[in-house]
């Protein structure tokens, strides 16, 4: 039955929104509450992407999962039902209720072949259940935080989420669609027609930073701490926000109109093409003389998600090299005392995908650093790890 009956399916929309700052939010452990035993993590990330982005394929990976949270949120449109969801440049996660989990599983699937066919990229697909990571004595709380006038996130805390990403990674099993379960996803409202973003400030550059504290007790306060020191070195969200109005700047080229085209459908077809090409023109002007363009652009803007807050920080911001040196000076502290482990990636711009649903309300744009930033900063990260087991 769709969409099923569960009384746990409106578990994060009731959810209370906090409307103070993150750190306020991280200052008391009560804001966070535990999901649902009956609910899940769903996994999707393309497999060897590291790889990928060598290969220069960076936009390719981006464009597979955007896909994948695409399709999953054309899935549960009609239902209502809002899920918590983490971009992180090669993969997407979700936190999803029980009942809606062979559907969205069908969907990723669709995606993964479609991926696989179009560009010989594989996605990773897997899921595991709330009561199991807990379980395994992993823990996983969640709250709703409000970030400015448009932009609301999800914000977890624990390691359940990293524990069950990893596991999942670990034991994937490939799962191949035989002809006559091949469909194609709906990945209607997948657009991609940015140019790389330079950032607000010609002396600035892009720092795609992730952090992870390991220690569930204290990962609260670590977390507020290096929140903190964001805001003390590089200014608040919006100060070092990456993305600003005269920066946006649309892509005409047949490469950028392709591979949205490739995205979204089985075919290139031109008359696709000349229709894209068009739009695509018509919106230089929309967004330089018609008010609601103005609007949009302020809402990329203000939407743009540049920062995840899934049991680590994840952040792309705008700074400077002195900063960005003063940064790595605080967090090599940490590392040394075995509070976090951290990867960095400095870029030269960032690069951003949308999901457009209504140009009026509903849209979403994920952010990236420019030729695999989130990538290139797991990477960093990943061969900390490794030698810390060695």
């Amino acid at each position: 039955m769709w969409p099923p009956s569960d009384t746990n399916n409106d578990f994060y929309t009731a959810l209370p929104l906090h409307k103070h700052s993150l750190l306020a939010l991280y200052s008391d452990d009560a804001n966070f509450t535990p999901l649902p035993d009956d609910w899940y993590v769903l996994v999707a990330d393309v497999k060897n992407s590291t790889l990928a982005v060598a290969d220069n394929k960076h936009n390719l990976v981006n464009l597979a999962a955007t896909g994948c949270i695409v399709t999953v949120l054309n899935s549960l449109k009609a239902t209502g039902i809002k899920v918590p969801y983490f971009f992180g440049g090669d993969g997407a996660t979700f936190l999803i209720p029980n009942g809606y989990k062979e559907q969205l599983l069908k969907e990723l699937r669709l995606q993964r072949e479609h991926v696989k066919a179009q560009w010989n990229l594989e996605l990773v697909i897997g899921y595991m259940s709330l009561k199991d990571i807990r379980n395994e004595g992993y823990h996983l709380r969640i709250a709703k935080n409000q970030i400015n006038d448009f932009l609301q996130i999800p914000v977890v805390l624990g390691t359940g989420l990293k524990f069950a990403e990893d596991l999942i990674k670990r034991t994937f099993s490939p799962y191949t669609a035989t002809p006559s379960q091949m469909e194609t996803p709906d990945l209607s409202g997948l657009e991609c027609r940015w140019d790389k973003i330079a950032p607000p400030k010609s002396d600035n550059a892009v720092i795609c930073l992730l952090v992870y504290c390991a220690g569930e007790m204290k990962q609260r306060q670590v977390y507020h701490d290096v929140l903190g020191e964001l805001d003390h070195i590089f200014g608040n969200i919006e100060q070092r926000q990456p993305i600003s109005i005269p920066k946006l700047k649309l892509n005409t080229t047949f490469e950028k109109i392709k591979n949205e085209i490739l995205a979204r459908s089985s075919r290139l077809k031109y008359r696709h093409v000349l229709k894209t090409l068009l739009e695509t023109y018509a919106g230089k002007l929309y967004f330089k003389y018609s008010s609601a363009g103005r609007l949009y652009l302020r809402m990329t803007k203000d939407l743009s998600e540049t920062i995840m807050l899934d049991g680590l920080i994840n952040t792309i911001i705008s700074g400077t090299s002195g900063q960005t040196a003063q940064l790595k000076h605080y967090l090599d502290q940490l590392e040394s005392a075995k509070t976090i482990v951290y990867g960095l990636h400095v870029a030269d711009s960032s690069v951003m995908s949308c999901y457009v649903e209504d140009r009026k309300s509903k849209h979403a744009h994920f952010v990236d650093g420019a030729e695999g930033g989130y990538t290139k900063a797991a990477e960093m990260m990943k061969a900390k790890f490794q030698r810390v087991n060695e």
